[in-house]
C-alpha cells in the first residue's frame, strides 16, 4: 500500500506564536502514526515561486494522512499555523 503524505508549504508571519504551532501539533501528528521526514532545514527553489519552509510528514497511508489532517484536535492547533503563516497544505499518495 503507498505511503500518504501531508506536505506544508510555510511562511512564518509571527514567529513567536508560530512556535506554539510546531509544540502542540507534534505531538498530535506522531500520536496519529505521522513521521516528520522533512521540518525546515535548508532548501532552494531552482524554478517557480516557494514559500519559506518546508514540512514533510509520511503517513502508513493516504486514508491516514487525510485522517489526521482531520482530526479535531490537530485542526484546532491548525488555527495558530493559519493566523501566523501564510501556508498551503498538500495531502498527497506515495508510490508503492
Amino acid at each position: 500500500m503507498p505511503k500518504g503524505y501531508i506536505i506544508g508549504h510555510i511562511t512564518v508571519t509571527d514567529p513567536d506564536a508560530y512556535r506554539e504551532y510546531v509544540e502542540r501539533d507534534t505531538p498530535i501528528l506522531t500520536a496519529l502514526g505521522g513521521r516528520f521526514i522533512v521540518r525546515g532545514g535548508a532548501s532552494e527553489t531552482p524554478e517557480g515561486q516557494s514559500q519559506n519552509r518546508h514540512v514533510v510528514i509520511e503517513f502508513d497511508s493516504y486514508a491516514a494522512a487525510r485522517a489526521a489532517y482531520d482530526d479535531p484536535a490537530y485542526q484546532e492547533v491548525a488555527d495558530i499555523r493559519r493566523r501566523t503563516a501564510d501556508s498551503t497544505i498538500i495531502l498527497v499518495e506515495g508510490t508503492e
